[in-house]
């Protein structure tokens, strides 16, 4: 067995608890991945602490040299990609096929950020008064407090720190503790590449110890946070009473539309990997299907089918579709959802049980499952679930399907079929998400765009793309004037 450790203050160092907590595969809980440290407020005090030295060290090298590192770390994850993507799977469950694709993710936004170190773009306007200038410039902040979920081990951690880092801040890494591995790693990889030893901080452990600790410390002044809607309120909270500076990036209850005249085998195959695809544990996960009249009987069968044939297992094996839940509160919490569908009437089509037999036995799989016969405003069509259920909706038409698709409480993904540009574009304006597809499934985003969406899924910021290097700066604007004289703005110079 491995005992991890923190890292505080330029070295790998145990908790000051002494506590500890297991990291094991939920493929098979037998397969005890290591130890780490269940860290205290005390450990976070002393990593922000050396991450305000940092943040002074690593502010000073120029933008674009910070974007060289960047671009090492990129290429440091381009080699070492299979073995992180095997550490990912052993230790969160999806699919080889998935966890690659997360590092691929990482790549892709270090070498983003890497071209940002020279676009960190201000404006210069012209001056309302003769012989003066007028600009705006982009600085860093400080200390950014990074609280991230178990569904993306690397490419969530990557999608905060490496913006962050870019713009000049230090980094305080709070992972998720059914995933501390990946991010030790990552953590090793942004010192190989030449990140400031004091810019970059890890403190292993619950979020209610360190994350409460981080987010309400008085000199983190940013936090950014995804996971659950009602941890996020809780931060909020925190957050707007100290007045920092807030990305939020929570919940979805995100439909997928397919009307009479879409593509049904490219719908088909979109549904079943946006619903089935990391075992529905994606904020973007397509948890609705709405089928308009004229298709819905024959594309559900064909769904049904299809989804009974997917096979679970241990995701480093070849030909799996499905992989495990994390662990086993979020398998019971499927089966709970499972007996309020079937308390409501919902048809259960296929599923509905823990998957079992051979080796499946060893971890926490659930069959992929579908209810038929769902209704708006049933708590299976308006909860989010976080597992492999997805309900399907019948619909009229494309105005209904619309209005099916808006009233949640969450707006972060949305996707339709249809061979219709018109009703394509109509969706672009009036699905209330952060993010529609069309003619493609719920789940896919690329890492030069942003990320995030309305309502309860976040507060307004977005990860990803331009919009994240916004988050992670301040707006400092000058004005320089050379008249040698005074001169007098906002006063009415007319």
């Amino acid at each position: 067995m491995t005992d991890f450790q923190n890292y505080i203050a330029g070295q790998w160092v145990a908790s000051s608890s002494g506590a500890w907590f297991e990291n094991r595969n939920p493929a098979d809980t037998s397969d005890l991945i290591g130890r780490f440290p269940r860290s205290s407020a005390d450990d976070v005090n002393r990593a922000v602490a050396s991450a305000a030295k940092g943040f002074a060290a690593w502010k000073a090298v120029p933008a674009p040299a910070r974007g060289d590192v960047l671009r090492r770390v990129g290429d440091i994850l381009t080699a070492r990609k299979e073995e992180l993507a095997d550490l990912m799977t052993r230790e969160m469950g999806k699919p080889l096929a998935e966890t690659r694709g997360d590092v691929q993710e990482g790549i892709d936004t270090a070498y983003y950020a890497g071209t940002m170190g020279r676009q960190l773009f201000g404006k210069t306007v012209p001056s309302e008064l003769n012989n003066k200038w007028a600009m705006s410039f982009r600085r860093p902040i400080g200390v950014c407090g990074l609280v991230t979920p178990f569904n993306f081990p690397l490419a969530i951690p990557t999608w905060k720190s490496f913006p962050a880092l870019l713009c000049g801040n230090s980094v305080v890494f709070k992972p998720a503790e059914d995933v501390p591995h990946t991010v030790a790693v990552l953590v090793e990889i942004l010192l190989e590449a030449g990140v400031h030893p004091e810019a970059v901080q890890l403190v292993h452990g619950l979020g209610e110890e360190v994350g409460a600790a981080l987010v309400s410390h008085p000199d983190v002044p940013v936090i950014s946070f995804t996971g659950s809607t009602a941890t996020g309120s809780i931060i909020g909270e925190t957050c707007g009473r100290m007045h920092k500076r807030l990305s939020l990036e929570m919940g979805g209850k995100n439909a997928q539309i397919v009307l009479d005249d879409a593509n049904l085998d490219l719908a088909l195959e979109g549904v079943l990997w946006g619903a089935f695809g990391t075992t529905g544990q994606r904020c973007t996960a397509t948890s609705r299907l709405i089928l308009q009249d004229g298709i819905h009987d024959r594309f559900l069968d064909r769904l049904v089918a299809a989804a009974s044939k997917l096979r679970l297992g241990d995701g480093r094996q070849a030909g799996i579709d499905v992989g495990p839940v994390i662990h086993a509160e979020s398998l019971a919490n499927v089966e709970r959802y499972v007996d309020i569908g079937r308390a409501a009437g919902n048809s259960l089509s296929t599923g509905g049980a823990r998957a079992t037999g051979g080796d499946l036995d060893k971890g926490w799989f659930f069959q992929p499952t579908i209810f038929a016969g769902v209704k708006q405003g049933d708590r299976l069509e308006q909860e989010e679930i976080f597992g492999p259920v997805l309900s399907v909706i019948r619909v009229s038409d494309a105005d209904e399907a619309f209005r099916v698709n808006n009233g949640v409480k969450y707006g972060l993904s949305s996707s339709l079929y249809t061979s219709n540009v018109n009703l394509a574009f109509r969706a672009l304006n009036e699905l209330d998400n952060g993010i529609t597809y069309v003619n493609a499934p719920t789940i896919g985003a690329e890492a030069h765009m942003p990320f995030g969406g309305v309502k309860q899924t976040g507060n307004g910021h977005r990860e990803g793309g331009w919009e994240v290097y916004d988050f992670y700066s301040e707006t400092k604007v000058g004005y320089v004037d050379y008249s040698g004289r005074l001169q007098r703005a906002q006063i009415d110079n007319y």
